[in-house]
């Protein structure tokens, strides 16, 4: 129960520290001191961030498998809009098929070591 409570804070101060910084990004923007048209060309990797927040710590095999998806979304969008290794919506498809392949594999896996954790810490 400690880990989901964990999890739950973590979320939480994710979430708030990025209304934080998008308020003062928008606050300096109205100000006249920050162009926050430059920050918008970055935001595949707010889902990164989310992802991998997600991914750490995670309380079910469902959420690491879920951040995982959302780490690799952002990472490809991220690649996509800058047009590296050539990548494009259209020819990168692909690495959706990859991604679902490997969250099928880790799913079970990570069930089954969070399965193996929670005996060990009932045996304590």
């Amino acid at each position: 129960m400690r880990s989901n409570d964990s999890y739950r804070w973590r979320r939480q101060m994710l979430w708030g520290l990025l209304l934080v910084v998008l308020g003062i990004a928008l606050f300096l923007d109205q100000m006249g001191m920050f162009d926050i048209t430059r920050l918008w060309h970055y935001w595949p990797l707010i889902l990164v961030v989310v992802g991998l927040n997600r991914m750490i710590g995670f309380p079910s095999a469902r959420d690491f498998t879920g951040g995982l998806w959302m780490t690799c979304i952002g990472l490809w969008l991220f690649a996509v809009f800058e047009g590296d290794y050539g990548l494009t919506i259209y020819n990168s498809w692909p690495i959706f098929i990859i991604i679902s392949g490997v969250a099928m594999v880790l799913e079970p896996v990570v069930a089954r070591r969070l399965q193996s954790r929670e005996s060990d810490n009932e045996k304590r």
